[in-house]
């Protein structure tokens, strides 16, 4: 099996762009999508973009990997991934009824057998909170493993159009659909040429965007890579993205893009 070469080439802070040899090319969509903000608020807000770790999570869920268990598959310097929305970026208020999953509010159920559950007491109010949830969300991801068994074996449930747990996008009720287009060879962009037309969201914010092409811009920094920390996880770093809301191409300069297929990507 191809052992998945990953050459590291720049760096964004803590972040490592990468640029990979070869990727797997999916576009996951869904009739909504929320990616919690990890800044706290009255309204829970979502990322437009989604946000690395989510995709890490997503695809191990196709691969059947246990939370906590994926990080170091997906991380620095072992993978790469690209994101390009392809759909126009929309928000909705959605507010919902919601039970406290904190330790203190959850009851066991057969808590005199071998086997015991917890969950929230049915029995208590519902808190309700405001979601900012995207509507009809779809992302183009490209993403390349320096394990090359995973790779494969990602390559082949992805081929099945099979998933060892239900994707999601972001909450697990905001189910994901998940279409494959294959296997794709990554052509590096020469850093010399002036300007280049980015299809995917850019990393780095917006130092490499040139911003008189009559392209709406945003920026967003999101989780980018994680770390089991004891007995939970914890985000060891962070990416800030360029991106254009209504799903066209920023135009780019200094930065390390790359042709997949008829389309130009920045990895991280």
């Amino acid at each position: 099996m191809a052992r998945q070469s990953l050459d590291e080439s720049v760096s964004d802070g803590d972040t490592e762009r990468t640029v990979p040899e070869q990727c797997l090319s999916l576009t996951v969509r869904g009739p909504w999508g929320h990616f919690r903000r990890v800044e706290g608020n009255i309204v829970k807000q979502t990322y437009r973009i989604i946000p690395r770790t989510t995709i890490a999570g997503l695809l191990a869920a196709v691969l059947g990997i246990g939370r906590d268990e994926y990080y170091d598959l997906f991380g620095p310097g072992a993978s790469s991934i690209a994101i390009e929305p392809v759909r126009e970026l929309r928000t909705v208020n959605m507010p919902m009824n919601t039970l406290s999953t904190a330790a203190g509010d959850l009851s066991s159920l057969n808590s005199q057998g071998k086997i015991s559950v917890k969950l929230p007491d049915p029995t208590k109010l519902r808190q309700q909170h405001n979601y900012e949830v995207l509507v009809e969300p779809a992302y183009r991801i490209d993403v390349s493993l320096r394990d090359g068994d995973r790779f494969e074996e990602l390559k082949s449930m992805l081929e099945a159009g099979k998933s060892h747990y239900v994707p999601s996008l972001g909450l697990s009720e905001h189910l994901a659909e998940i279409e494959y287009h294959g296997v794709f060879d990554v052509n590096p962009i020469d850093r010399g040429i002036e300007r280049v037309r980015a299809d995917s969201a850019v990393p780095g914010g917006f130092d490499d965007v040139i911003m008189d092409d009559g392209h709406r811009c945003q920026i967003e920094e999101s989780p980018a890579f994680m770390a089991t920390d004891g007995g939970g996880r914890t985000t060891t770093a962070f990416t800030t993205y360029a991106y254009n809301p209504d799903a066209g191409p920023l135009t780019v300069t200094d930065t390390d893009a790359a042709r997949v297929g008829d389309r130009t990507v920045v990895f991280v």
